[in-house]
């Protein structure tokens, strides 16, 4: 529980919270998924003005391996989604300083959107699962891996919503 906790605390945002680093083998991955949930759904909770400060300010470095273990992302997807190579992400957990804009703002786009993916099939392992693997409806490309621009995302959600009201993807 006390490890819960301490990562509750080290993902919030707000920059009045002083962080400390968590090390990734004292974390289980149970524990790392559920983070990336919690991150996932609270984005909805605020204001699009709260979200685009917190995108300028940058979320912590160390969310960065509960986004990769939820997904299961390889360090090319990961590379790829946040257009930072993987020792700038380390880099930034070790010394910890948030991520850039551009890195924030995509984690933000793909928690929303896997937000999404978690209500239409009701359940967070399903829509990662759903997420992670490629998609016919999508061009045969991995519905994560077109949340690497607005567009791509905006294809996502279109086919999460047809499932949603009982459409075909």
């Amino acid at each position: 529980m006390e490890k819960i906790i301490h990562l509750e605390r080290a993902i919030m945002v707000t920059p009045d919270v002083a962080r400390r680093p968590v090390k990734k083998k004292d974390v289980p991955r149970e524990v790392e998924i559920a983070a990336f949930w919690r991150f996932s759904s609270n984005r909805e909770l605020l204001k699009d003005s709260e979200r685009l400060h917190q995108i300028k300010v940058g979320f912590p470095a160390h969310l960065i391996h509960a986004f990769r273990m939820t997904f299961d992302l390889q360090d090319r997807n990961l590379e790829t989604l946040l257009n930072a190579s993987i020792s700038t992400l380390e880099r930034r957990r070790r010394e910890q300083k948030n991520l850039d804009p551009v890195a924030s703002e995509r984690l933000d786009r793909i928690a929303t959107v896997s937000h999404l993916a978690e209500e239409v099939f009701e359940s967070q392992e399903s829509a990662a699962d759903w997420m992670s693997k490629p998609n016919k409806a999508l061009g045969g490309v991995a519905p994560i891996m077109l949340c690497e621009t607005e567009i791509g995302a905006k294809q996502v959600r279109r086919v999460l919503q047809a499932l949603e009201w009982g459409g075909a993807a």
